[in-house]
């Protein structure tokens, strides 16, 4: 989507909706709910993640101004929410009726395509996540899980490339689909190698190409390899 055309559907969304005031720490849905609503973020960060039967967390992505979240649900007679979406920063949304939104894509072919390129590229970004995550195993799920944060996040520094945004090893365990012992022990080889460091509580790649080495990265454009 071409920049003329990503602010028009900014924009246009917006419009459609009632704005939501959120903060940190709690749920704008979560999994099971019925969907009545999609959500446009205008300001703040919220976190996608998926529960398996175990209870166990996989963090999907983390989404911020401008990004859509409950699309899954469009189309879908009598739908629930597939995800959980926890909010990480205080900010606000537009929310708007999917029936609405359904009503307007219909009766406006334009927007429509736009949508259904965007909802192309938000594929395109799982099956590559999923696809790291398979095969390359908890290695590969946590390399190109940094890889992504630096092209997200990241700030270039003198010494390599700071990703700006504070998460817990626990947190990026769930991005993993893996346990935090062992996100902590990668991490721990990691450093030794003098790969990263952290620095007040964020994480600093000095090797980026070494990540990218290791899971034989195969240099996909940064709007396929985010963490958004």
């Amino acid at each position: 989507m071409n920049e003329v055309e990503s602010r028009e559907w900014q924009k246009w969304l917006p419009s459609l909706g009632h704005d939501l005031r959120l903060e940190k720490g709690t749920y704008l849905f979560q999994e099971g709910e019925k969907a009545d609503e999609i959500y446009y973020i205008q300001s703040g960060k919220i976190q996608i993640s998926k529960m398996d039967m175990d209870g166990r967390e996989l963090t999907l992505r983390i989404c911020s101004e401008g990004d859509l979240i409950g699309e899954l649900t469009l189309f879908c007679p009598g739908a629930r929410y597939m995800l959980t979406a926890k909010v990480l920063e205080d900010g606000v949304v537009s929310a708007i009726k999917r029936e609405t939104l359904e009503q307007e894509l219909a009766n406006n072919p334009k927007l429509a395509i736009e949508f259904m390129k965007w909802m192309s590229l938000h594929f395109r970004k799982t099956q590559t996540k999923f696809r790291d995550l398979i095969l390359h195993g908890k290695k590969g799920a946590l390399y190109s899980t940094l890889i992504r944060l630096c092209n997200s996040y990241g700030v270039m520094k003198e010494d390599g490339i700071l990703i700006d945004l504070p998460l817990t090893n626990q947190e990026l365990a769930n991005f993993c689909g893996t346990a935090r012992e062992v996100v902590n022990r990668m991490l721990g080889d990691l450093r030794k190698k003098g790969v990263i460091s952290v620095q007040k509580g964020k994480i600093l790649v000095h090797h980026l190409q070494y990540l990218r080495d290791e899971i034989a990265c195969e240099g996909c454009p940064p709007e396929l390899c985010s963490i958004d």
